[in-house]
């Protein structure tokens, strides 16, 4: 990957694919006969959620050289993301997603990434460290970690960060892709040294820390080496707490939920653009906890990305 003279507000690293998702909600994929195609994976509809809000993105990927990969290429196009970063692996499929969509609160996910997915086959011999080091945040995810070459690449990245600017660890705890938790623990702990932010649930953070309490995650997570831990609760909300002893803890906007997958990537991207603005953590997550329900109430993930002006309208609603 070719040396970059420019400077993102964000970079992320990690999961890309097709998402396709049933159109018709309340049913299993047995009697399901209509799927709409949506731009998926958690660090690119981060990237998305992040450009919505006006922020200048980047992910750093790999696809499929297949239909679907040249796909991805022109929703990342349209949504305002850089794809400079998002190369072809000849080898392997560009990986689908299904899901079941049964509101509130239960949404499988069916992950097709065999026999691997391109995504996990980022070289650290590629990467364009000047790029990665100068943007003001650089995220990666738990998926990464989970199979060479993406594991090295992607402490290689944080290495080669050093703590520069903001550097978030999206804990993205994905049982499928690893052989058991114990597997986890090691990369996930050379991550957070390198990290200054860590987002995760309550079965991300246990994965991380071995604690499941929220206020007990947080100080282990910041006992790890972050700044910043942000625990999300599901229906109690969401605790921050950073070093500096500052911390908040919001309770979430209430919608009714169309489709619950995808809010998480949109409170990762209101939490970049709010760190990126010097917000104070309680309206950083106010604002991220909106964006999140917006999504919660919408069919899609990336498309669903709300921009500024349906977050501050759905504050004022809420207040």
């Amino acid at each position: 990957m070719a040396e970059s003279a420019k400077s993102f507000d964000l970079i992320t690293m990690g999961r890309i694919g097709v998402d396709l998702y049933p159109l018709q909600s309340g049913l299993p994929l047995t009697q399901v006969e209509t799927f709409g195609k949506f731009l998926g994976g958690s660090a690119a509809n981060v990237a998305v959620a992040a450009a919505r809000l006006g922020r200048d993105t980047a992910v750093i990927t790999r696809t499929g050289d297949d239909p679907f990969g040249a796909y991805l290429h022109e929703a990342l196009k349209d949504f305002g993301v850089d794809d400079r970063w998002v190369t072809p692996v000849a080898a392997y499929p560009t990986p689908v997603t299904f899901c079941e969509i049964f509101p509130p609160d239960d949404f499988p996910l069916y992950f097709y990434r065999q026999p691997k997915a391109p995504d996990l086959e980022i070289h650290s011999d590629e990467l364009d460290y000047w790029a990665i080091r100068s943007a003001r945040v650089f995220w990666i995810t738990g998926t990464g970690l989970s199979e060479e070459p993406s594991r090295s690449a992607t402490l290689a990245a944080l290495k080669a960060r050093d703590k520069a600017g903001t550097t978030v660890f999206d804990l993205d705890w994905r049982p499928m892709f690893w052989h058991d938790p114990d597997q986890a623990r090691p990369y996930y702990a050379e991550a957070l040294r390198h990290a200054t932010v860590a987002v995760g649930n309550l079965d991300e953070c246990e994965v991380a820390t071995g604690v499941r309490e929220p206020r007990a995650c947080a100080e282990a997570l910041l006992a790890a080496g972050v700044e910043l831990a942000v625990v999300k609760q599901g229906p109690k909300g969401v605790l921050a707490v950073h070093r500096d002893g500052s911390e908040a803890e919001v309770p979430p906007v209430p919608v009714e939920v169309a489709n619950g997958l995808g809010a998480g990537d949109a409170f990762g991207g209101s939490l970049v653009h709010g760190l990126l603005a010097g917000w104070d953590l309680a309206k950083i997550m106010r604002y991220a906890n909106a964006a999140g329900a917006l999504v919660a109430s919408r069919l899609a993930c990336s498309s669903a990305m709300p921009t500024e002006s349906e977050v501050e309208d759905l504050l004022a609603q809420a207040s």
